[in-house]
C-alpha cells in the first residue's frame, strides 16, 4: 500500500462501507422485508440496546483523549445525542420507546439479563477499542455513520409497512439520526482525511473501519443464528413470548 490522497482515502473508506456495512446482512433485510415474527423483531431490539447505550460511554472515553477544546466541543455534541441533555430525552431513551412499543419490558430491557453473548462482547470489544487504540483508529471507527442514513430509510419504510405492531411513534429514535450522522460522519471524514498522512495512519483508519463493521455484521450473526436459523438461543438470553 503507497500513501493515498485524501479523496482516494475516502473513496477507500467508503468502498469498505459498500461491502462491508450490516445492511447487507441477511438479518437485517429479513427485518426490513418484513420476514421476522413479533418476537423476532423484540429479540433485535433488545440486543441492539445495549449497543445504543454503550455508544456514550464510547464517546466519552475518546472525549477525555482529545487534545484540544475545539474537538472536544465538536464530539461532546454526540453525548447530547444519545444521553440527552434532561431525563427522558436522547437516543438512547427514545430507544426505549421502540423496545416498550415492541411490548418488551423496561426493567427487562435495561437490566441487560437477556442478551445475547456475542452482543455484550461485541459491543464491549468496540469501547475497548476506542479506549486503546489511537485518536485517529477511535475517531475513523465511527465512520459507519457515512452510511447509516441508507439502512434508517429502510428500515423505517420497511418496518412500517410489513408489520402491525410498529408505529412511527415507536421508530422516533431514527428521525433525529437523519440529521445527527450525517453531521457527525462529515466531522469525523474530515479529520481522518487531515490527520491519516502516513501509510501507518492510513492502513489503520482503513483497518478501524473494517473492525467495526465487523463487530456490527457479528451482532447480526449472533441474532441470526439464536433467533431465525437455526433458532438455538443460548442459555440465559431472551426467549420471545
Amino acid at each position: 500500500m503507497t500513501v493515498l490522497t485524501p479523496d482516494a482515502l475516502e473513496d477507500a473508506l467508503r468502498g469498505i462501507g459498500a461491502e462491508r456495512y450490516h445492511h447487507l446482512h441477511p438479518f437485517h433485510r429479513a427485518l426490513h422485508d418484513g420476514q421476522l415474527s413479533r418476537g423476532q423483531v423484540q429479540a433485535w431490539a433488545l440486543n441492539r440496546y445495549y449497543y445504543q447505550s454503550r455508544i456514550p460511554a464510547k464517546d466519552a472515553t475518546l472525549l477525555a483523549r482529545l487534545p484540544t477544546a475545539e474537538l472536544r466541543r465538536e464530539w461532546r455534541s454526540r453525548l447530547v445525542d444519545h444521553d440527552g441533555d434532561a431525563p427522558g430525552t436522547g437516543g438512547v431513551a427514545r430507544w426505549l420507546v421502540l423496545t416498550d412499543g415492541l411490548g418488551l419490558d423496561r426493567d427487562t430491557v435495561t437490566s441487560l439479563a437477556g442478551l445475547l453473548p456475542a452482543t455484550r462482547f461485541s459491543v464491549d470489544a468496540y469501547v475497548e477499542f476506542v479506549r486503546d487504540r489511537t485518536v485517529l483508529e477511535a475517531v475513523a471507527s465511527s465512520l459507519t455513520e457515512l452510511f447509516s442514513p441508507l439502512i434508517i430509510g429502510e428500515r423505517v419504510s420497511g418496518m412500517l409497512r410489513h408489520y402491525d405492531f410498529v408505529t412511527p411513534e415507536t421508530l422516533a429514535y431514527f428521525t433525529p439520526r437523519l440529521t445527527q450522522a450525517p453531521k457527525d460522519s462529515d466531522f469525523a471524514l474530515a479529520y481522518v482525511r487531515e490527520h491519516a498522512r502516513t501509510e501507518e495512519q492510513q492502513r489503520g483508519a482503513l483497518d478501524a473501519l473494517k473492525f467495526k463493521c465487523s463487530l456490527l455484521w457479528t451482532m447480526l450473526d449472533a441474532l441470526d443464528y439464536s433467533y431465525v436459523s437455526p433458532g438455538r438461543i443460548p442459555p440465559g438470553a431472551f426467549r420471545p413470548a
